[in-house]
């Protein structure tokens, strides 16, 4: 037996959701068992216990997308990996526990230059970030980056994405706390608070011409004043509506102001397209290996306060990643 975070019934204020013992999964043909050290907790388990999220798996299931540990079992024709060897993965569900199956397949070997706390919440933000900027956006060297929700996990992932790749960038937010962290940490070009308005300080800074890409996990008004400051040929990247409004927009703005508006769906990018969603997990593995991005753990929650866990992110407290550690 082992113990899980179990969504029994959807609802508001994860009132559907009992941290309880059930049995320990067994890992299937092309899968492993991993012993769980740390899991990712981001808004789509939020939404998930809601039934909100657009993968909607049946009742009950264990939450959680994201994993970092030690393989504890393989199941039969795995032989890429061995007990006791660190991996980390994204299985969409079943990460909130203290063991999870996962096909090999979709696992990686963690690097050691990172912690399993920074690896569990590492890779659904920055897979975001690259599929969102390389992909999508093709962002140059030189091109003005603007970033909303910068200091929560997928907006800091692509702050700190957009610096590697040599874009200047704005990082926004309506907290000047979090921002100092966010500047002191990463060193993006300009930080901004977003509470009051934007439109008119982003012109400023780009000397009248606005952002060639605005990343946006936020939507609502902050989609809205961004449709007011993009540049000519400005890609705008839908990543998320954390706001809770699904915004809208008239065909002739684009038109007028001929920029791109661009769906961000890191994870469909990569089941769409299988050989580049590999070479997408490879880019950004190697990055952390090679120590040139830096994911920042916000805070790490024994499973017993899974609640305080999802409650910072839902009323958007961390600057990075919230982490449960079932091992703590």
């Amino acid at each position: 037996m082992m113990r899980a975070l179990v969504v029994e019934t959807l609802g508001a204020g994860y009132a559907g959701c009992v941290l309880k013992a059930i049995d320990t999964p067994r890992p299937g043909p092309g899968e492993v068992l991993i012993k769980v050290r740390a899991a990712g907790v981001d808004f789509i388990d939020l939404l998930q216990t809601r039934g909100e999220y657009q993968h909607k798996p049946a009742l009950p299931f264990v939450s959680g997308n994201q994993v970092a540990g030690e393989v504890e079992a393989v199941g039969a024709g795995v032989t890429e990996f061995a007990a006791g060897d660190a991996v980390v993965g994204a299985p969409r569900i079943g990460g909130i526990s203290e063991y999870a199956t996962a096909p090999a397949a979709q696992l990686e070997r963690k690097p050691e230059a990172i912690t399993f706390a920074q690896a569990a919440g590492f890779a659904s933000a920055y897979v975001t970030a690259y599929v969102g900027l390389v992909r999508r956006a093709r962002i140059e060297p030189g091109e003005w980056l603007l970033v909303h929700g910068a200091a929560g996990g997928v907006g800091l992932a692509a702050v700190d994405m957009g610096k590697r790749l040599g874009a200047r960038v704005i990082a926004a937010s309506s907290s000047d706390d979090k921002l100092e962290i966010v500047r002191r940490e990463y060193q993006p070009d300009v930080v901004l608070n977003s509470s009051g308005g934007f439109r008119e300080r982003v012109k400023e800074i780009t000397g009248g011409r606005g952002a060639d890409v605005i990343y946006d996990p936020v939507g609502g008004d902050v989609f809205d004043e961004s449709v007011r400051c993009i540049a000519f040929d400005g890609r705008l990247l839908v990543v998320g509506f954390t706001s809770g409004r699904i915004p809208s927009i008239s065909v002739n703005m684009p038109l007028i102001k001929g920029f791109s508006v661009v769906g961000v769906r890191a994870g469909e990018y990569g089941r769409q397209f299988p050989e580049k969603g590999l070479e997408n997990r490879r880019a950004i593995w190697g990055m952390a290996a090679r120590g040139e991005v830096h994911p920042r753990v916000d805070q790490e929650f024994p499973l017993a306060r899974w609640r305080e866990a999802f409650a910072r992110i839902e009323h958007r407290q961390t600057v990075g990643r919230t982490v449960i550690r079932p091992d703590l």
